[in-house]
């Protein structure tokens, strides 16, 4: 057994997982999971930069983390940034920032990166499965992009396009400074149109029509399934591995798309960080669906974090 500590920091949200890792078992038994909604990405798809409150959130989050590090042991740790850090001009003050907290240098790592950890931690636990069939096809939903991963054992294809909820979010649904609540029709439209667009992007690398079976990952995947599943309060368990159907899929988007802020903020499982940006990740996520034929997503809690992990354990 290995104790290692894998920080997944992204346009949203950052993620910390402390586990330990057996590679001979292939077994990952985890000691401490958590994440903060830091939106680190905010403005960054209109200014090309990480805004200065963005940062402090992301560092206070980062001081907390350190702790709980240090507190259980972790031999090893790796800080994996990515779409926000990636696209910002400043990414150095983020840089700098996080390394006189942890220790460690973040790796803004690219987009195929990106995918084939994610692919790993989505389906480590699944290859034993005989009720799935191959190959996989998994979409990891994030707040500044998604990625697209095909393979069996391992990654045949991989893309990362730049669709995400927080992306969607700011260019198509904030005007003056406020969010449509509920959007009009012309700007459901526009964000249907840039995510057809970014899914021709990645069929030019990933052939999404032989997917057999659709894994869904992170926080609007996760929220879709845990509305569906009707739970009355976020129940990582019950909603990993669960299946969600196209159907119910659409339900919850047209339900989320014609909502307001204070219904959505009202459903028992929404996290307050995702209410202005869940109808973008679902709308997201029902395109992906229709798009690659699916009729249904399996939904998995173990993800690019995952991946990071055992990414040490070797």
């Amino acid at each position: 057994m290995k104790r290692v500590a894998a920080i997944d920091c992204g346009t949203n949200s950052i993620r910390l997982l402390v586990a330990d890792a057996d590679p001979a078992t292939g077994e990952l038994k985890d000691l401490d999971r958590r994440m903060q909604i830091v939106r680190l990405g905010q403005g960054v798809d209109r200014t090309g930069r990480l805004a200065p409150e963005a940062l402090e959130r992301t560092f206070a989050a980062c001081r907390e983390y350190a702790a709980v590090i240090k507190g259980l042991g972790a031999e090893q740790v790796r800080f994996v940034a990515t779409s926000a850090s990636r696209d910002a001009e400043n990414r150095e003050d983020f840089v700098r920032g996080v390394v006189d907290i942890l220790g460690v240098e973040p790796e803004v790592i690219t987009g195929d990166q990106e995918a084939e950890f994610s692919f790993n931690g989505a389906t480590k636990d699944l290859t034993a499965r005989e009720d799935l069939r191959r190959p996989f096809l998994v979409v990891d939903i994030g707040g500044g992009s998604t990625e697209f991963v095909l393979g069996s054992e391992s990654v045949r294809a991989a893309r990362s396009v730049d669709v995400g909820c927080v992306r969607m979010t700011e260019r198509h649904l904030v005007h003056g400074g406020d969010i449509s609540d509920p959007p009009a029709p012309g700007q459901i439209a526009a964000i249907k149109a840039d995510v057809a667009a970014a899914l021709d992007r990645a069929e030019e690398t990933v052939p999404l029509g032989e997917a057999a079976t659709l894994v869904g990952l992170a926080g609007s995947v996760t929220t879709v399934a845990a509305i569906a599943l009707g739970l009355g309060q976020y129940d990582s368990e019950a909603i990993h591995h669960s299946r969600i159907s196209l159907a119910k899929v659409r339900e919850i988007t047209d339900m989320l798309l014609s909502s307001t802020h204070a219904e959505r903020a009202a459903i028992p499982v929404m996290h307050p960080g995702r209410v202005d940006v869940i109808a973008a990740g679902a709308l997201v996520l029902l395109s992906i669906m229709e798009r690659t034929g699916a009729g249904e997503v399996v939904v998995s809690e173990h993800d690019i974090l995952d991946g990071i992990a055992w990414s040490l354990a070797g």
